[in-house]
């Protein structure tokens, strides 16, 4: 309902592409170098790579590889997900420390990074 309300917002000059594990094929492939892409969200592929069993450190340096190679201006959406619960679980644990890893590099790559609480935008850099 929420994601159809959301496409629904937007014109049609929007292109949607789902890309669950190969989000750096859909970059590569579907990003003009004059447009703005909307990566939503890091976290999503984060999740969907550790059920995979990639190599996540090697997925991330392949993604900061095709940044640093497009003119391509992309906006990246993630969730911070250290600030809550200490997971109970291996997997759980696994992923916070793997998201905060990926917000990190990815946060140090970009000229710009945004956190935002409760509707209110903080400029961390940039």
């Amino acid at each position: 309902m929420k994601i159809q309300e959301h496409q629904d917002q937007r014109d049609n000059t929007w292109v949607t592409i789902n890309a669950p594990i190969d989000l750096c094929g859909a970059i590569a492939e579907h990003a003009p170098n004059d447009n703005i892409v909307l990566i939503d969200c890091l976290t999503m592929w984060l999740s969907n790579l550790l059920l995979e069993d990639a190599d996540i450190e090697k997925e991330i340096d392949v993604l900061l590889a095709l940044l640093s190679a497009t003119e391509t201006k992309i906006v990246f959406v993630s969730n911070e997900v250290g600030m809550g619960i200490f997971p109970d679980n291996a997997l759980g644990r696994a992923f916070r420390d793997a998201q905060g890893t990926l917000n990190k590099r990815i946060a140090n790559h970009c000229n710009k990074a945004v956190f935002i609480a409760s509707g209110l935008p903080l400029t961390l850099k940039g």
